[in-house]
């Protein structure tokens, strides 16, 4: 009874995420905030992906992962997107942007648990690039602190949605299906990092 009721809230809090992918990039021209900020996360599969996989990775790991690394991955990527909006690059966002959905779906798809320490300072690292990206795309006229509220709640969704779909379906006989999903998403990291080349 407890299963079914999980299926269905994963399902729509995947669902929840889908409207706001028809308004990404909008407010060219005007000042944007926090609509855009809340659109931006979901207008890339790079970052969805990523995302998605660290929740899934927290959830692998075991009790206290489901709370670090989805914290590690959210105060990094604010340091990384006050550099962003500081001017302030890193060398092959792009590249380390896609490394990260490679290495979590491939995490996820061979069922590893990395200790605790370590798959936090992974998922930080990536967090880095991720910001990054986030506060160097910020339209110029977007309010700083209320488009950088609005990526935060967006990722803070897309990995409570990992989570979610990791304990939804993660038991015995879903673990299949999670490596299966862990495995596509590495693969779609090869095609988004060739796409670079």
């Amino acid at each position: 009874m407890f299963r079914p009721a999980l299926n269905r809230l994963a399902l729509a809090a995947c669902a929840s995420l889908v409207p706001g992918l028809a308004f990404a990039h909008s407010g060219l021209g005007q000042v944007v905030g926090f609509a855009e900020g809340l659109a931006h996360p979901l207008s890339g599969l790079d970052h969805v992906l990523a995302m998605v996989m660290v929740g899934v990775l927290a959830w692998q790991c075991g009790r206290r992962a489901a709370w670090l690394l989805p914290a590690s991955f959210l105060a990094v990527m604010a340091l990384g997107a006050g550099l962003g909006m500081a001017g302030l690059g890193l060398p092959l966002v792009e590249a380390g942007i896609a490394l990260s959905v490679i290495a979590l779906g491939g995490a996820i798809a061979f069922g590893l648990r990395p200790p605790l320490a370590l798959g936090a300072a992974l998922v930080g690292l990536f967090a880095l690039f991720h910001g990054q990206a986030h506060g160097a795309g910020m339209p110029e006229t977007a309010q700083g602190l209320a488009y950088a509220a609005g990526f935060l709640v967006a990722t803070a969704g897309l990995l409570g949605t990992g989570l979610g779909l990791g304990r939804a379906i993660g038991g015995q006989q879903g673990r299949a299906a999670l490596r299966l999903a862990g495995g596509t998403a590495a693969v779609a990291g090869v095609a988004l990092l060739a796409g670079l080349a």
